[in-house]
């Protein structure tokens, strides 16, 4: 699983011209599910993913959770995190799980983190287009090989 975290001070997706999620403060979560994903797995990234302080405090330093600075969450689904680009130059997507499967590990991520904060969220398997305003530019990515597997 792999999660690119971009901080933002507004993000929204769109399909098809109309608005289906937008943000203030947060995070636009960019997610990829491969076909080894588990609950188990997504448990210990959602977890990591909020836990991060890269927010300023009152002296400038990233010392924030999302939670201290009442942030919101946007939830994107991205396959192509999971792009294999080795050989040639037509990238391979054999390693992103199945649409059914990355599906429902996705709603799974979304309805954990709804739990805790006001999340919004993409079209699973849609066009979309997405605007942020990136904060910083402050970027971070997770993936479960070095976060829960210890690669």
């Amino acid at each position: 699983m792999r999660f690119v975290i971009q901080r933002v001070t507004r993000a929204s997706v769109a399909v098809d011209g109309q608005t289906v999620g937008a943000i203030d403060k947060g995070f636009l979560v960019l997610i990829g599910i491969s076909g080894e994903d588990t609950r188990e797995i997504a448990d210990k990234m959602i977890s990591k993913m909020l836990a991060l302080r890269i927010f300023d405090d009152e002296n400038g330093k990233t010392n924030l959770s999302l939670d201290a600075v009442n942030g919101e969450l946007l939830l994107i689904s991205q396959f192509t995190l999971y792009a294999d680009c080795r050989h040639g130059n037509r990238p391979s997507f054999i390693k992103a799980g199945a649409p059914d499967m990355a599906k429902e590990m996705y709603e799974y991520i979304i309805s954990e983190c709804a739990k805790k904060f006001h999340t919004e969220k993409g079209i699973f398997g849609a066009e979309m287009k997405v605007e942020l305003l990136n904060d910083g530019p402050f970027t971070i990515i997770l993936d479960s090989d070095s976060i829960v597997k210890g690669k």
